[in-house]
């Protein structure tokens, strides 16, 4: 990368056919407060996938986590945006590109849906924008999703966005610190 990412500019927002994905920002951790409680007995399913699911969720946590996120995205540091309908203005849910690495240009993709608004296409809408923006305009080589290899929903949505199943790293080879479970490993390359 020739740019330092911190001179990279980035939009404030993503408008895909009904959606809006934008980065959280103050006063946001109420409402995603909200979509994880309405969803955490499907989140807590994936706790290799979704550590944060499992303490009991808190305003403060939730807030902090929101201006965090607005900073890091600001910083290029990470990419985390709130998926919102673009008609009623619902949080359908959260994704992002996380633990990437500029000078080989690999991103990861992560994200989860509130539960009552599954089934809809949502995510994949949402997923499909963040893999054109990392294409596109971070010249993204490789893309990466990691799910729970029992997660037969997630691995479906990385599947209809282009996604291909590499490999499923079982569970205790994955990096120190790493998840738990045996884990499904798609990518897709430019």
């Amino acid at each position: 990368m020739s740019r330092a990412p911190i001179l990279l500019d980035m939009p404030g927002q993503i408008d895909t056919a009904r959606l809006t994905l934008r980065p959280p920002g103050a006063g946001d951790g109420a409402l995603v407060l909200a979509a994880v409680r309405d969803s955490l007995a499907e989140l807590r399913q994936w706790p290799a996938n979704l550590p944060w699911a499992v303490p009991e969720p808190s305003l403060e946590a939730f807030e902090s986590f929101c201006r965090r996120a607005e900073a890091q995205y600001l910083l290029r540091e990470d990419f985390t945006l709130l998926i919102r309908h673009s008609a009623n203005g619902h949080l359908v849910g959260a994704c992002g590109l996380h633990r990437f690495d500029w000078l080989a240009r690999r991103f990861e993709i992560g994200y989860w849906g509130h539960t009552p608004s599954l089934g809809r296409g949502y995510l994949s809408e949402a997923v499909c924008a963040i893999r054109d923006l990392a294409l596109r305009r971070l010249h993204a080589r490789r893309l990466e999703i990691f799910t729970d290899a029992r997660n037969q929903r997630s691995r479906a949505l990385a599947e209809r966005c282009g996604f291909t199943l590499e490999h499923i790293r079982p569970q205790g080879t994955q990096p120190p610190g790493g998840r738990q479970t045996d884990c499904a490993v798609y990518a897709l390359t430019a």
